[in-house]
């Protein structure tokens, strides 16, 4: 403790008779630093407020104690992540194929989660998100080995520390959401059509040749395209998936959808309601995708969260619009399709952008998306079944070009197009390019291997029938 004394006091003290020697005071000793809770360095500090006694708390900590706030968020966005694939996708697809091959639509979003779940713990999560080479990461994390190395020594563990105060293990999960949903995507466009092994076998290489190293790329500690590592060739913004997880899924969704060939027969979507609550799922678990991609409960994750529902209102409406002015009646299967286009288109910008930046990404994906579902695919003549490629591969698309024109430096630290960086729109096509590219030339070649060897398509007699009943001996009544 201080002890101020008044001038006058001190004059007063000076010329008083000295006092009676006395024996020293007792120094008392000085107690033990607190425990920090952070004890890695400190990556950026707030502005000091000058009447504070002290410095202003850091900004951004790394090797951090986790937060118990934090933390519970980031649990609650696995689970609502975990959610957009198994309910979710699986009953939106499912309602959109015909009745004979609902169980196996289904149970492919179903196998996919429980088969990526296991490669993920065993190898991508590693070769994704820890320090490897610019292109691909390390091993140091394969079979989740010294996951919690750290946690009795200050830190947690992550290798990358993109999430310093919630534990490694949360981090891994949320990103083993990301790994699951993104080939579960897919298998809309082989829809009714493909052999459930040669499925399984495609994703499984998919997942480990063309979906970790583009993670690693984007989002990885050392990623050649990470908009956060100062060393790489391009900064990418892609907040929460939209090179990631949509453009690369709906162009390996158009690889196998032309490879496969187009279906023998189509008809009408088998339960439309079923879609309404797949779709719906879908966006209450997007508020996980997006804002839960913050990996914090702050100020980030809530305008992320904010865009996420005005964009994907926005695309919606525009889409029935548009739809009611090309087809006279505005249907459910469109506003539906609409809502998810904007979901998707939002990914990439949700952290940098605003509500402005969010309007007119979703007008934008609405007319995109539903002229590629109905112009464009019916002019090339492909065969994608629930339009993976229209969808996801076009919406991610517009969506990260457009992240590039509205980013706002004040929401994400970095500015686009519209506050004077025209680089950063020549980033976000660079970005985009190099995912189309590497993921063709993959998957194609994982297509190719698999039909050289057990084939791709089921039989005709057993299309025929359907490939609930065939594959699967289970049908819906």
């Amino acid at each position: 403790m201080l002890l101020f004394v008044h001038p006058s006091s001190a004059e007063d003290a000076t010329t008083a008779a000295p006092p009676a020697a006395a024996a020293p005071a007792a120094v008392a000793k000085p107690a033990p630093p607190a425990t920090p809770a952070c004890a890695g360095p400190v990556a950026a500090v707030a502005e000091t407020d000058k009447y504070a006694a002290v410095p202003a708390v850091p900004a951004v900590l790394t090797n951090c104690t986790p937060n118990s706030g934090d933390t519970a968020w980031m649990l609650a966005s696995v689970a609502l992540v975990l959610m957009m694939t198994i309910p979710g996708l699986g009953l939106f697809y499912g309602g959109m194929v015909r009745k004979k091959n609902v169980v196996d639509t289904v149970m492919t979003s179903f196998a996919i989660t429980c088969l990526v779940t296991v490669l993920y713990a065993v190898v991508t999560y590693s070769l994704s998100f820890t320090h490897g080479t610019p292109y691909i990461g390390g091993l140091s994390r394969a079979f989740l080995q010294g996951i919690l190395s750290d946690v009795n020594n200050g830190g947690i563990g992550n290798p990358n520390d993109l999430a310093p105060t919630i534990p490694e293990t949360v981090y891994m999960c949320f990103q083993m959401t990301f790994a699951i949903i993104t080939p579960a995507l897919i298998a809309g466009a082989f829809a009714e059509r493909m052999k459930f092994s040669a499925m399984l076998i495609f994703m499984t290489l998919w997942a480990i040749f063309v979906y970790a190293p583009v993670a690693h790329w984007v989002w990885g500690p050392d990623g050649f395209l990470n908009s956060a590592n100062s060393d790489a060739k391009f900064h990418v913004l892609d907040f929460a998936g939209g090179t990631v997880v949509h453009i690369n899924s709906g162009v390996a969704g158009l690889m196998c959808a032309l490879m496969l060939g187009k279906r023998k027969e189509t008809g009408p979507a088998h339960n439309i309601v079923l879609t309404f609550i797949g779709a719906s799922l879908l966006w209450v678990g997007w508020f996980g995708f997006n804002a839960g991609s913050a990996v914090t409960a702050g100020v980030q994750a809530g305008m992320a969260m904010t865009v996420t529902q005005i964009a994907t209102a926005v695309a919606a409406l525009t889409w029935m619009f548009f739809e009611w002015a090309h087809r006279g009646k505005p249907t459910l299967l469109g506003i539906c399709s609409g809502a998810v286009a904007g979901l998707v288109a939002i990914t990439p910008a949700s952290g940098f952008v605003g509500p402005a930046g969010a309007i007119a990404i979703g007008v934008a994906v609405g007319i995109v998306c539903y002229i590629m579902v109905t112009w464009v695919k019916a002019a090339l003549g492909y065969d994608d079944a629930l339009d993976c490629f229209g969808v996801h591969a076009a919406g991610g698309a517009t969506g990260a070009i457009l992240t590039g024109i509205f980013a706002v430096n004040q929401y994400g630290g970095t500015p686009g197009l519209l506050e004077g960086n025209p680089g950063q729109v020549i980033n976000q096509l660079i970005g985009v390019g190099i995912v189309i590219a590497y993921d063709v030339v993959v998957s194609l070649i994982i297509l190719f291997i698999i039909q050289a060897t057990i084939g791709l398509r089921v039989s005709a007699d057993v299309e025929q029938e359907g490939l609930d009943l065939s594959l699967h001996e289970e049908a819906v009544h």
